[in-house]
């Protein structure tokens, strides 16, 4: 045989043959290498085609017959060697029906000629097993002479899978719309694709041997090396690795997205890795302003439900950078007018954007950062101005957003100066910063910017007016209660009241509690507490109506219950546009309620007598009131409830009461005790037992009366601050009113009390009783005007009314004289003619007396009189001067 079949056998299979090895050994010295660089001998698998392509050869005789058969031969046909030498090849691998002209082509090649060509040929031991197989024939001689051939034979269906296969490889790796690169074991590139070198420039030839090295920059090559030499030695394959680099031409950063796998043999053996990478830097823009643009709904919506939860403004501002640091900015700040904050109408702007404002919040994510607003830092709660040629005051000045560019050397990289606009009124101004690191600000950010502090300025314009209607509301219903410490006969008054804010810490709406002392005749008083159902304006507006509704009623001196009857009447005419007749109309038609407005309110009202001391309570659904006797436990008084003001068609019933010397009254509204964390229950018994034990001290000497009535005026306002310090945490947010009265009676030495038939000597009795008693009191300015005044009283007494007459003169901080007869007409004065006789008296008393008046009885009727002390504010007059001015 030849030396062909030799060496096709060894680079077939290191198996076939052994005459090849010297070849080998030989070459290794010498070690000639391809193109590429690599060596032409080896001793590994080769990683050429032929690992992919069935390849077979086997020699015949002169004969015709197989006399050498191959290792490959055996593999591909199924037929080991010994059995196929000496066998005929047309015979057995020969369709019968082209035996023929195989023997004919066998005859040619046994004569010398080369053959080549594509045959069917089938396996002798199956059955149906066909194959199609190219056959390169080549003659040979023997030593002896005679014509012999070698054959090869490859797998032709193969073969041509393989070209189909690459041609379809070609065609992806050429026409490819992402980077493609086949990178050998080197790490270097074996081949790229016209996607790749139209991006980094040059042909696919000129990439031929680079590394990462030659397209990124370190530590981003680094990191990539690192991964192409693990997927190399791991096979695990890499999907969408994020690099970061530059093209060549260009400072834009550009980002691709790559995936890494290994490439194999037909053996098995690694070759290489196969880059596949597409361009995302577009896609990973619009990923990030899509990103930004979810990041700022996020923002704009956590800014709705964040900012205006209080009507206060330094709590408005600092939820909005409560929102925006650190999720918007670094550092921020809101400035506001300081004329808003001091509660004018209209924020002072002025034109310039110069007007004072107050720094009112600061936030910052940096610590030790510095304050943005102009070179000296402000500070919070300091009042400042920007200059007129500062870029914040222009913000101000044209209500437009302004950048405001990094400062060499400092932290702050770039600052958005927005004005906060409500309503096209500008009320302040916020500033968002962002340091240096951090990305500068755009016009995406300007927007939102503006959009936050928009919102903001609303929320802000809010509380403004809230606290403007408020501190109206607080003034309005401060100015319906009594002023200072009221005074009253026989009772030592101390008083609270707190706003709901006031009582709770945080911001309210004024109520409708209210209180009152009124000063009736006979050295009597009425004590009010009620309170309007609801809060608001509306609800203190409420209040006052119905507090003058029942100073006016008060005067007339009605009952208690009848007081309240009229109240009712009154509160159900409050909400109907018709008065009182409307609202009972629209009560029968539940239609026309519907448009009418419902005022309630509950109310207690007592009327104490200095004189007897008994007190006469009346109560519309209000809290009972707390008594506590001298040496005994606190206790409600069991006064029936009635129905709230208002509700009306229900009488009101009257319990009277006799109060010891000493005794404490106490009338307090619904936020003294009601709680939204305890029951009523809880808070009334909490009351009931502070004042139980006032811890108050008491003198241990005995002083005067004035001393006396001081000292124990001193104790009542400590009760009062002491129940309001044990209370602090049943309370809720509704305002309290507290009103307590200490019981003094009027002494006995202070009342000449008279009983005079009715005869006409009863007059000059009754002047005579009179003197008697002014002198005893040392009230000698004043006898001869109430000598006056008591023979006018008696005389109409006997004149006009009925009955027995009585007669009854009191003495504390004024002179009052009583004159009760059991007749029911009312005492009228009228202007008397010049020509009349009479008609004179009661202008007589009039113009003589501080105040008269006359009020009804249970069985009769009492006309009384007023007299000022001598050395009081106001004189008396001169009773001759008077008589003089009638006539």
């Amino acid at each position: 045989m030849s030396e062909i079949p030799a060496k096709a056998t060894e680079s077939e299979d290191p198996s076939d043959g052994a005459r090849g090895g010297g070849a080998v050994d030989a070459a290794a010295a010498v070690e000639p290498r391809d193109p590429a660089g690599g060596p032409l001998w080896q001793s590994s698998p080769p990683g050429s085609i032929y690992d992919y392509i069935k390849v077979a050869s086997f020699s015949l005789g002169p004969d015709g017959l197989v006399d050498q058969w191959s290792l490959r031969a055996e593999r591909l046909f199924g037929i080991p060697a010994e059995r196929a030498v000496g066998m005929d090849p047309i015979e057995a691998f020969v369709a019968a029906d082209l035996r023929e002209r195989g023997q004919r082509k066998m005859a040619e090649i046994l004569d010398g000629r080369e053959w080549t060509g594509v045959i069917p040929f089938r396996l002798p031991d199956a059955e149906r097993t066909e194959g199609l197989a190219e056959v390169y024939v080549m003659p040979t001689t023997t030593e002896d002479g005679e014509q012999g051939a070698v054959c090869i034979i490859v797998d032709a269906r193969t073969l041509r899978s393989i070209e189909t296969d690459l041609a379809a490889s070609q065609a992806i790796f050429g026409q490819s719309p992402f980077g493609f690169l086949l990178i050998d074991t080197d790490l270097r590139v074996r081949r790229a694709n016209e996607r790749f070198a139209s991006t980094f420039g040059g042909t696919p030839a000129d990439h031929r041997g680079r590394t990462v090295h030659n397209y990124l920059e370190s530590p981003e090559a680094e990191r990539v090396t690192a991964t192409l030499r693990r997927v190399l030695e791991t096979g695990q394959s890499i999907t969408d690795m994020h690099i970061t680099g530059f093209v060549p031409g260009s400072d834009e950063r550009r980002h691709w997205s790559v995936n890494l796998y290994r490439v194999h043999s037909g053996t098995g053996r690694p070759i290489g890795i196969a880059w596949l990478g597409t361009d995302i830097t577009a896609r990973r823009a619009a990923a990030r302003e899509a990103a930004a643009a979810r990041r700022n709904l996020a923002l704009l919506n956590e800014a709705g439900a964040r900012i205006g939860n209080s009507l206060d403004l330094e709590t408005t501002a600092r939820e909005l950078l409560d929102v925006v640091v650190p999720g918007f900015c670094d550092l921020a700040t809101v400035d506001l007018y300081q004329g808003l904050l001091a509660g004018d109408e209209t924020p002072p702007g002025l034109p310039d954007g110069s007007a004072e404002l107050r720094r009112v919040a600061f936030a910052s994510a940096v610590s030790d950062a510095p304050l943005p607003g102009g070179h000296a830092p402000v500070e919070v709660g300091a009042v400042h101005h920007f200059s007129f040629n500062s870029a914040f005051a222009d913000a101000l000045r044209t209500a437009r957003p302004r950048h405001i560019s990094a400062e060499d050397g400092g932290l702050i990289q770039s600052t958005l100066a927005v004005p906060m606009v409500a309503h096209d009124t500008v009320v302040g101004l916020a500033q968002f910063s962002r340091t240096k690191g951090s990305e500068p600000f755009g016009e995406r950010d300007r927007a939102l910017a503006v959009e936050l502090a928009a919102r903001a300025a609303v929320c802000i314009d809010n509380a403004r007016l809230y606290r403007r209607e408020h501190e109206r509301a607080l003034i309005l219903q401060r100015s319906l209660l009594p002023p200072g410490d009221p005074e009253a006969s026989g009772l030592d008054i101390a008083c609270r009241y707190l706003p709901g804010n006031a009582a709770t810490g945080r911001p309210s709406e004024v109520g409708g509690d209210w209180f009152d002392v009124i000063e009736l005749p006979g050295h009597r008083t009425a004590l009010v507490v009620g309170d309007v159902m609801g809060r608001g304006l509306r609800a203190a507006v409420a209040m006052g109506e119905l507090r003058t509704a029942v100073r006016t009623l008060a005067q007339l001196d009605l009952e208690p219950a009848e007081v309240l009857a009229q109240l009712d009447e009154i509160a159900r005419g409050l909400g109907a546009p018709g008065g009182v007749q409307q609202a009972t109309r629209a009560a029968r038609r539940p239609r026309e309620a519907d448009l009418s407005e419902v005022y309630l309110a509950t109310c207690v009202y007592a009327v104490y007598d200095s004189v007897t001391r008994r007190c006469t309570f009346a109560n519309a659904g209000h809290l009972p009131p707390v008594l506590v006797e001298p040496g005994e436990p606190a206790l409600m008084l069991d006064v029936p409830p009635g129905m709230p003001l208002g509700v009306g068609g229900e009488p009101f019933e009257e319990v009277e009461v006799e109060l010891p010397e000493g005794a404490l009254l106490a009338l307090y509204t619904d936020g003294l005790v009601e709680s939204r964390d305890h029951p009523l229950d809880e808070g009334l018994q909490a009351f009931v037992g502070a004042l139980t034990d006032p811890a108050d001290p008491s003198p241990d000497h005995h002083p005067s009366a004035t001393a006396l009535r001081a000292d124990t005026h001193r104790n009542l306002e400590d009760v009062c601050d002491h129940v309001l310090n044990t209370l602090d945490t049943h309370h809720g947010e509704d305002d309290i009113a507290l009103l307590m009265a200490r019981v003094q009676g009027l002494p006995a030495d202070s009342v000449g009390d008279w009983t005079l038939p009715r005869e006409p000597r009863s007059v000059g009795r009754a002047r005579e009783y009179a003197r008697a008693q002014l002198l005893s009191w040392d009230l000698e300015p004043l006898v001869d005007t109430t000598e006056l005044l008591v023979s006018e009283l008696v005389t109409n007494a006997l004149r006009y009314g009925e009955g027995e007459i009585r007669l009854r003169l009191l003495l504390d901080r004024t002179l009052v004289c009583e004159v009760w007869d059991s007749g029911l007409v009312q005492p009228r004065r009228r202007r008397a003619r010049d020509t009349d006789e009479g008609g004179r008296g009661l202008q007589l008393v009039g113009m003589l007396s501080a105040a008269w008046g006359s009020r009804r009885t249970p069985r009769g009727k009492t006309v009384w009189f007023e007299l000022p002390l001598p050395g009081g504010e106001g004189g008396v007059t001169d009773p001759a001067e008077a008589l003089l001015s009638l006539f």
